[in-house]
This record gives C-alpha cells, structure tokens and sequence, in this order.
C-alpha cells in the first residue's frame, strides 16, 4: 500500500523561530516554501520534514529523525559540534563510546537533540538494519 509512497517526518516544536534557525542554519536543510503559517517544511536529500507548533514538543524519548550520512559521520559530527551541537551519550548494550560516536560492529551513530529536545541522529551502517 505504501512501499512505493514518499514519507514525510513531522517533528513538533514550541518556538517556530528557534526551530527554523536550528534546522536552516545549523543543520543546513533548505526551507521550502509552506501555505500554511504553523508549519515549516524543510528539504533533506528527497525526502521533506514538517516542522510544526506543539505543545507537546520534546516530549518523545527515542529518536525522532535519523540520517544515513555514510562516510561522511565523523566530519558531520565535527562540524554539528563547531555549530555548538552538543552530543548525546547513552549506555547502550553492544555499543561503545568513542568521543560523540558510538560504535558497534558495522555501524556507528551519534545522537543530539534539537532546541526542543526531539532526538535526533546521525548513523553510518544503517544499511544491514
């Protein structure tokens, strides 16, 4: 029914204009443009992101959004950090830390949150799971 369907992440936040700063200019992601005042929708690679106004922002305590950056994780990582990016760090059976990343096998991945506290991540690997 949906396999041939493109997904759309939604991710609440309380402050519109925080979220914008920190989704455009932190993370990079291109603003498109959105009839509708309340929700901002973002480009990543071909996929969209609707970032809207909750009350109930940050209130989920897993990973929201998850990009497969490849190769390219410890370099992203690094700049994520010169933007004042803080990491988040978890014990997690099967993985260990290895400065923001951690690592398990084949892959590896870093966890941040956004100014709202929605988990975010960053993984190489991904591919096998």
């Amino acid at each position: 029914m949906f396999a041939d369907k493109d997904a759309i992440a939604m991710i609440a936040v309380k402050d519109l204009d925080a979220a914008a700063k920190f989704y455009g200019d932190v993370l990079g992601l291109e603003k498109l443009d959105s009839p509708e005042q309340q929700v901002m929708v973002f480009r990543s690679g071909t996929s969209k992101l609707n970032v809207y106004r909750s009350e109930y922002a940050g209130t989920n305590k897993a990973t929201t959004l998850m990009w497969n950056v490849g190769s390219e994780l410890e370099s992203i990582a690094a700049r994520l950090k010169a933007k004042g990016v803080a990491f988040e760090h978890y014990d997690l059976p099967g993985l260990t830390l290895e400065g923001d990343i951690h690592v398990g096998g084949h892959m590896k991945v870093a966890w941040f949150k956004d100014v709202d506290g929605n988990i975010l991540s960053i993984v190489s690997g991904q591919e096998a799971l």
